[in-house]
């Protein structure tokens, strides 16, 4: 146990001692000088001579240097065939469901535990969630969950594979790897192609993750990440496609930046096109940073590896580590309670709080949203389960692990 220093009153003896979760906290990361935010970005690098220098080109909107140079270093680093910087990661979610071929009336399974940008998509596209369990191990989709979610409702048809409740076609499976940790990828592609059904990888908290040592997302046929001022890497707000496909990456440039075909002067659009190009002024942000992604990675495993070893002297807590086979960018870090302690979630998060630590609870699961309400559902008892006892914990990489 850690000795308490953080001026909390005990808890009686038969539950989890508050106290011991907030000092060990405390123990991993040191005392708060104020409020340690959840995760804030890190400007280290060239980041104002890059913004500087957009500015004085005058070129600040969906044209520019940095534009075709962050497309560049994101394609190099995940290894991917290409990479379409968009405005958003919920953004590159719709077009890639859009390139998918999910249409309106269809239905496209998720899980349910997930940020709202994973569902929202799907409802741009006229779609409906179809919401399968997440796996404890990834706190992602779960391989499992998936197939028997399938096989209970799914039959193949002449326009592909329907929901026989429903009637509706499956016209895609979007895994999402939450907080950066890889799910099966393995057993839910087979399943995928068992069934016919394209998968669009939801990567938007995965930058810098790998699975069977490949870059998340680098293999997919699409994939989507976010750069959102609280992601590992950020340009403010922004997205990107990644496809191993250049057909596919052409028609995504070209519908993310209103379907307009080339020309010197003439405006014509062959097709309803999106104004979702990523603007050069965040773009040039971008590659100051993806320039210092190596050390950000560093830095946040080094963290990670500090919560891991304070956590395993807490009875009744669980500390989320990378499944196996993988390697997590450890984007938020995470503690599960047990299940007999669930009811304490809240008593920590406000007795973390109110130690300075930025501490938050996990999304409210999507079919407990009133537009989601009514959506198709499996089995969801692990997800209601990790939604009930999980605490993310702060996890900039700006924080100075102690190894003590």
């Amino acid at each position: 146990m850690y000795e308490d220093s953080v001026g909390i009153p005990a808890t009686s003896s038969d539950r989890l001692d508050v106290r011991t979760v907030v000092a060990a906290v405390q123990h991993a990361v040191g005392t708060p000088n104020g409020i340690l935010a959840l995760h804030e970005p890190v400007f280290a690098g060239n980041e104002i001579a890059y913004l500087e220098e957009c500015i004085k080109s005058t070129f600040v909107s969906s044209v520019g240097k940095f534009v075709d140079r962050f497309e560049d270093m994101l394609a190099e680093f995940t290894g991917a065939r290409r990479a379409i910087a968009v405005v958003n990661g919920t953004a590159a979610l719709h077009v890639c469901f859009r390139l998918a071929g999910v249409e309106p009336g269809d239905e496209v399974i998720s899980p349910a535990l997930t940020f709202i940008a994973t569902t929202n998509a799907i409802a741009y596209c006229g779609a409906t969630p179809h919401f399968v369990d997440s796996s404890f191990a990834t706190l992602g989709m779960d391989s499992q969950a998936l197939a028997a979610r399938l096989d209970a409702i799914a039959q193949r048809g002449a326009g592909g594979t329907i929901n026989r409740e429903t009637g509706r076609r499956i016209a895609a499976i979007t895994p999402m790897h939450t907080f950066g940790h890889p799910v099966d990828m393995d057993g839910i592609t087979a399943i995928a192609r068992h069934w016919d059904i394209p998968i669009v990888e939801d990567a938007a908290e995965s930058l810098g993750s790998t699975y069977r040592g490949h870059a998340v997302g680098s293999k997919a046929r699409l994939a989507a990440l976010s750069f959102n001022g609280n992601k590992i890497v950020t340009t403010g707000g922004g997205g990107a496609i990644l496809t191993d496909d250049e057909e596919l990456g052409r028609r995504a440039k070209h519908i993310t930046t209103t379907a307009k075909l080339p020309h010197k002067w003439a405006f014509v659009h062959d097709e309803i096109g999106f104004n979702y190009r990523l603007p050069n002024l965040n773009a040039a942000l971008g590659c100051a940073q993806l320039e210092q992604i190596d050390g950000f990675l560093a830095r946040k495993r080094a963290l990670a590896s500090a919560y891991g070893r304070v956590f395993a002297d807490v009875p009744g807590v669980h500390f989320a580590r990378e499944p196996e086979g993988t390697t997590s960018n450890y984007w938020l870090n995470a503690i599960l309670l047990d299940e007999g302690h669930a009811g304490l979630r809240d008593d920590l998060l406000a007795a973390l709080n109110a130690a300075g630590f930025g501490a938050r609870p996990v999304w409210t699961l999507m079919h407990q949203l009133p537009m989601f309400a009514a959506c198709p559902r499996g089995d969801l008892r692990v997800a209601e389960s990790i939604e009930r006892r999980l605490i993310n914990l702060p996890s900039s990489a700006s924080l100075q692990a102690h190894n003590g």
